[in-house]
Formats: C-alpha cells, sequence, structure tokens
C-alpha cells in the first residue's frame, strides 16, 4: 500500500515539473509577440498609419485571449481563419468605406504633420551664388569658393562622413588634385548636408552641380499655430482644411491666391458620393456604365445558360455518336486560362489584320469597327464573354440533366410530345430552382469582370467630355479602376472608393438575394 502511493506521489511530482515549464514557455511566446507586435504598433502609429496600428492591437489582443485563456483555448483552431477573414476581408473593406469620406488622392496622401514637414524642408536662394571645385588631398578632400577674386577654401574633410559646417578661409592656390564631376555627383548627397560659413558670416549651401548660394528655409512655422510664413513672398498660409491643402489667405483671413503641394487628408463627409450624383461629368458615364454593367451581365448569364443548356442536351442524346468527343471539344475553351483566350480572340477581332474582318469582307464586303465602334464593341465583349461562359454552364446542365427521372421522358413520348414539350414541360421547370442560385453567382461574377474588360478593350473606345477617364465598354469596376489610378484629377482615391462602397451594395444585395433563393428553393 505504502509502495503504490509512493508511486502516485512520484508520478504527481513527475508530472508537475513539465507543465509548469510548459506554461512558462507558452507564457514567454506570447509576451514575446505582445512585446513584438506592441513595438510594430507604436512605429505605425508614430508614422501616422493608424489603421494598420489599431489592425494590429486587434489580431494581436485576439490571439493573446484566445491563447492565453483556458475557456478561449479550443478555439486557437480556428484562430487562422478568423485573422484571414479579418486581414483580408473585413480590413480592407472597412479601410476603403473610410478612404470613402476622405479627400485622399495623389495630391493629398499625408497627414497635416508630415506635409509641414515636407514643407519646412523645402529652401529658396536668398543671395548671390559662388562657384566652387573640389579638390582631393592627402587628407581627405577640400572645397575650394570663389567670391570675385578671392579664392576661399574648407578644411581637409572626409567625404564620406562630412560635419554639418565649415568655415571658409582664404586660400592662395588650390592644393591637390581636382576632381571631376563625376565624383560631385557621386557624393553630391552628402554635399549638399554641408553648410559653409562664409568670412562676411553668411551661410551658403549646394544650389548646383558647380555652385554654393546662400541657402534660407522657404517656410517657417509661426508659432503656437499651424500657420506658415513664406520666407520669399512674406506670405501667410493656412491650412484650408475644407480642401486639404495649404494656402494663402489674406488679412482677413480669407484664403486667396493657388494652393501648395503636397496636400493632406482631411475628411469631407459624404462629397465624394454627392460627387457621383451632382457632377454631370461622373453622373452621365456612372448611370450609362451602371447600365451597361446591368445589360452586359443578364446578358452574358442567358446566352451562356441558353447555349450551356442546348449544348448539355445534345450531347446527352443517346443516338448521337461521338458524343464523347464532344463533350471534350466544348470543354477544352473552359479549360484554356482566360486570358489567353481573351488576348487570341483581341487579335482575331482586329480591324486591320483580324481573321474575323478577313471573313466578313471576303464574304461580305464588310469590316466593322470592332474597337472603336460603341455598339460593335459591346457585342464583341458579349460574343467573347459567352464564348468563355458557356462550357461551364454546359458542365452544370449535364449534370442536372442526368438528376431527371428517366421515366418522365417516357411518359412524356407515351403521350406523343416531341423534344420541344420534354424540353418545356420538363427539362426547364425541373432545372430553374437548382440553376437559379447558381444564375445569380453567375451574374454576380460578370457584375465585376475586370480581366475580361481590361484585356480586350481596356474600356474603350473613351467617352468625351466627362470630369474623370471612362470608355463606353467600361463595367464598374473597371470605371472605379481608372479612376483610381488613371484620374485626371491625379488619381482620385477617395472617389473610387466610394463607388466601390456602392459596387459593394449592390453585390451584397445580390448575395442576400442569392441566399434568399436558396432558402426558397431548399424549403
Amino acid at each position: 500500500m505504502q509502495s503504490v502511493q509512493g508511486t502516485d506521489a512520484m508520478s504527481a511530482e513527475t508530472n508537475t515539473v513539465p507543465s509548469s515549464k510548459k506554461v512558462f514557455i507558452k507564457w514567454g511566446l506570447l509576451g514575446s509577440v505582445g512585446l513584438i507586435n506592441g513595438y510594430a504598433t507604436i512605429l505605425m502609429y508614430s508614422r501616422g498609419e493608424l489603421a494598420f496600428a489599431l489592425l494590429t492591437v486587434i489580431l494581436t489582443a485576439l490571439a493573446l485571449y484566445i491563447f492565453g485563456s483556458k475557456k478561449t483555448y479550443a478555439h486557437r483552431y480556428i484562430y487562422p481563419g478568423i485573422a484571414g477573414m479579418i486581414l483580408f476581408i473585413l480590413f480592407p473593406l472597412a479601410y476603403t468605406v473610410g478612404l470613402a469620406f476622405t479627400n485622399y488622392s495623389a495630391k493629398n496622401q499625408l497627414s497635416l504633420d508630415r506635409t509641414q514637414s515636407v514643407l519646412m524642408q523645402r529652401t529658396f536662394q536668398s543671395g548671390d551664388s559662388y562657384s566652387f571645385e573640389l579638390y582631393k588631398t592627402d587628407n581627405g578632400h577640400r572645397i575650394y569658393v570663389k567670391d570675385g577674386e578671392q579664392l576661399l577654401a574648407t578644411p581637409d574633410f572626409d567625404i564620406s562622413s562630412p560635419s554639418a559646417d565649415y568655415d571658409l578661409n582664404a586660400a592662395d592656390v588650390p592644393v591637390g588634385e581636382k576632381e571631376k564631376i563625376k565624383a560631385i555627383i557621386q557624393n553630391r548627397a552628402k554635399l549638399n548636408t554641408v553648410d559653409l560659413h562664409m568670412p562676411d558670416g553668411s551661410d551658403i549651401r549646394m544650389s548646383g552641380l558647380r555652385k554654393f548660394a546662400s541657402v534660407q528655409p522657404l517656410y517657417t512655422m509661426v508659432e503656437g499655430t499651424n500657420d506658415m510664413r513664406n520666407n520669399k513672398t512674406g506670405e501667410l498660409l493656412r491650412p484650408n482644411m475644407d480642401e486639404g491643402f495649404y494656402q494663402p489667405v489674406n488679412d482677413s483671413g480669407e484664403f486667396v491666391g493657388n494652393t501648395v503641394s503636397p496636400g493632406f487628408i482631411v475628411g469631407i463627409g459624404t462629397h465624394n458620393f454627392e460627387r457621383v450624383w451632382k457632377d454631370d461629368g461622373i453622373k452621365e458615364p456612372f448611370i450609362s456604365i451602371f447600365i451597361w454593367t446591368i445589360v452586359f451581365s443578364a446578358v452574358s448569364v442567358a446566352l451562356t445558360v441558353l447555349i450551356g443548356l442546348v449544348l448539355a442536351s445534345v450531347v446527352q442524346w443517346e443516338a448521337l455518336r461521338g458524343r464523347a468527343i464532344y463533350r471534350v471539344l466544348l470543354i477544352l475553351p473552359y479549360a484554356v486560362p482566360a486570358f489567353i483566350s481573351i488576348l487570341i480572340f483581341k487579335g482575331l477581332f482586329n480591324q486591320s489584320f483580324g481573321e474575323v474582318n478577313m471573313l466578313l469582307e471576303g464574304l461580305f464586303g464588310i469590316s466593322p469597327n470592332w474597337f472603336s465602334d460603341p455598339m460593335l464593341a459591346k457585342a464583341m465583349i458579349l460574343i467573347v464573354n459567352t464564348w468563355l461562359g458557356f462550357p461551364y454552364m454546359m458542365i452544370l446542365c449535364m449534370g442536372m440533366l442526368k438528376a431527371i427521372p428517366d421515366d418522365l421522358y417516357e411518359a412524356s413520348a407515351i403521350d406523343g410530345s416531341n423534344f420541344v414539350s420534354n424540353f418545356t414541360q420538363i427539362t426547364m421547370p425541373l432545372m430553374i430552382k437548382p440553376l437559379t442560385p447558381l444564375l445569380i453567382a453567375s451574374f454576380a461574377f460578370n457584375f465585376n469582370n475586370f480581366v475580361l474588360i481590361a484585356l480586350l478593350t481596356n474600356g474603350g473606345p473613351n467617352m468625351i467630355g466627362t470630369s474623370e477617364p471612362a470608355g463606353y465598354t467600361d463595367l464598374l469596376v473597371n470605371y472605379t479602376y481608372r479612376i483610381a489610378f488613371e484620374g485626371s484629377g491625379g488619381q482620385d482615391f477617395g472617389l473610387a472608393s466610394a463607388i466601390a462602397t456602392l459596387i459593394f451594395l449592390l453585390v451584397g444585395a445580390l448575395a442576400l438575394l442569392n441566399l434568399r433563393v436558396t432558402k426558397v428553393a431548399q424549403d
């Protein structure tokens, strides 16, 4: 009995020690993760990346909570999925929606503090300029400056790590070997950091590959405010919080004159959304592109389903010989990468050298302008998209046709029904319910079919008189991309985010409709 108790005590001790070590290692790892991510968060916040800092805090806090608490420790297996959903879905969505309410663009990318820092680094030449030459001596390098007839020189210095400033003293003749312009270009970044003190007390700085000049800061901050003084013109500049730029003000405090770049990011409320409806240069192409997007998506789905269903019915026909070969040939367009097929069609529809126009010109004497005529360009896109999409629909329909009982067709044959009656009375009614959710999903895919438009027409032909780049064959997603990266106003990311938010709401409504229809079909 005593030996059994002794054995139990020894086993308890051996189990306790490893458990404490595991706890120590676990909290050591969690503490390390917390410290590293905390430091990264501080760096992001210090650089103005508040959104990414907040994202890091959320993911780190969630990880520490799940892996550190016994109650939630079972959720450690789904943490990667949760983190991925936050990182790649929720965060981009929230970030895009947030940008839609700002003036974020190529001209307005910085914070106010960062803009002030950039402007404070600008300088202007406030006095005479002096030619200089760089000489290599036994103890390093020396700069010689010519002030009229007088020659001034710096002490010897290491050009790889020069001091911030040097005094210029009178010199008789240059000492050492004169460096070529190539050496000055190579060391220009270092020489730009050097200030030279003239004998009269003025300072000069490098202003060209062969010149030093009196240089002063272009702007200085007005103490206690965010205002700046232009030292060259004497103008007072104030941050315009409506526009996101520094701008001169008059004695009454009213903004006058031109804005000063770079700008900074400010919240502008629903202004970007209002532009979609109020600016005719945006509203008219947006409505036109929205209608074309709906038409393109609906017609693409209708054509691909119709052709896919007909071909599926044909290749399932038992009297047809070589059905297996036909199936393989008809599925091949689906097996070829879409971008390859699109680029091949782009060559086939080429107006001058394409095989399509050669054939049409030989048969009918016509040569359509596929890429310059809006209606023909849209027709071409529908033709190509139908070619790319019908194999997928054919595969779906083939599977659904297999699920229809043969007894129904046999009973229909006894009643004397033909192929058309079987198709309209049996095939279509039994396939439409399970096919409907897939049709909605296909509609949503075509609604955002960016690759097809980008590779085939790039949105062209372009519309004339629009505020932002827009084309007759652009879909909403392509229109958003062009505003974001080709915008005439300097890449208007805020407006593009507003339109992307509207697209999200539309596609989200389609997703909800899809779920609703699927539920009804299941019921």
